[in-house]
C-alpha cells in the first residue's frame, strides 16, 4: 500500500514549531507533498533520513511556495508547468515515478474583492491542459490546496459564501470541468454524502472550534487510476496550520 499526504502548512517555519516534524514521522508516508512553504532557498533546514526533499519557491520573499519529499526517488522532477506567467509563485511540483506522475499545486487565491478572479480562470485552463498533457504519457495524481470548495456539501455555510474566493461559480464551474476532463476527487469518490468534513478554517472567529470550515485540500488522480484506489482521508485532528493534511491511500 502507498500512502501519500498533503498539507497546506501556512508557513513552514511557524508550522516546524507547532509539531510538523512529529506528525511527519508519525505520518511515515511515502510521499509527503506541501504548500505554502513561504520559505525562500536555505531558510529551513529539515533532518528527513530516507526521504528526497525538491523544492520550489516564490520569487516573492515569504509567500506561496511547495516541496515534496519521498522515499522513492523520482525518475523526472519538473517545477512550475512550463509557462513563465504562471511559474513566479512556486506553486506546482511534479515527479515522475514509474507508473504515475504526482503533482503538488497550490492553486491562486482569487483575493478579497475577487481581484485576481480572472487570473485565476487563466490558471485553471493552463493547469487542466498541462495534466492532460502529462496524462499522454502516464497517469497523473495531483494534490494540494486547490482553493474551491466544490459542491455546497464541501463548506459550512454556502449561502453566505456563495460569491466569496473559493465559492464563485466560476471557480466552481472549472473545478467541474477538470473532474469532466477524466479525473476523480478522490474523498468524493469514497464519501459521496459525508457532511461536516473540512480541511481549513479561518483563523476568525473560531472557526475550527465551531467547525465551520471548508474543503479545498484535494487529492485527484487520472480515472486510469481508480482501480487501484484504497481510502481517502481527510486529518481534522492535526493541528499546526489553518489547514489540516489529507491522504490517499493506493494499492500497489
Amino acid at each position: 500500500m502507498k500512502k501519500l499526504i498533503s498539507w497546506n502548512v501556512n508557513g513552514l517555519r511557524a508550522c516546524v514549531g507547532k509539531g510538523f516534524m512529529n506528525y511527519f514521522h508519525q505520518a511515515d508516508a511515502d510521499a509527503f507533498c506541501i504548500q505554502e512553504s513561504k520559505l525562500q532557498e536555505g531558510q529551513i533546514h529539515l533532518d528527513m533520513p530516507g526521504y528526497h526533499q525538491y523544492w520550489n519557491y516564490a520569487k516573492k520573499k515569504g509567500y506561496s511556495g511547495t516541496a515534496i519529499f519521498t522515499k522513492e526517488e523520482p525518475e523526472s522532477v519538473a517545477y512550475g508547468i512550463g509557462i513563465e506567467e504562471h511559474d513566479q509563485e512556486g506553486r506546482v511540483i511534479t515527479l515522475e515515478f514509474p507508473g504515475y506522475y504526482l503533482i503538488t499545486c497550490y492553486t491562486p487565491n482569487s483575493q478579497d474583492g475577487l481581484a485576481r478572479l480572472s487570473y485565476r480562470m487563466e490558471w485553471e485552463d493552463a493547469f487542466c491542459r498541462y495534466l492532460k498533457k502529462l496524462e499522454e504519457t502516464k497517469p497523473v495524481i495531483f494534490c494540494g490546496d486547490l482553493n474551491v470548495a466544490h459542491q455546497e456539501i464541501d463548506l459550512k455555510n454556502p449561502k453566505t459564501n456563495r460569491k466569496n474566493a473559493g465559492f464563485t461559480d466560476e471557480e466552481r464551474e472549472k473545478f467541474t470541468a477538470l473532474l469532466d476532463a477524466g479525473f476523480i476527487d478522490t474523498f468524493r469518490h469514497f464519501y459521496p454524502d459525508q457532511e461536516n468534513i473540512y480541511s481549513w478554517w479561518s483563523y476568525r472567529f473560531g472557526a475550527r472550534t465551531k467547525n465551520a470550515g471548508w474543503r479545498i485540500d484535494y487529492f485527484c488522480v487520472s480515472r486510469a487510476l481508480e482501480p487501484k484506489l484504497a481510502d481517502a482521508k481527510i486529518h481534522t485532528e492535526v493541528m499546526g496550520s489553518d489547514h489540516c493534511p489529507v491522504e490517499l491511500l493506493l494499492q500497489d
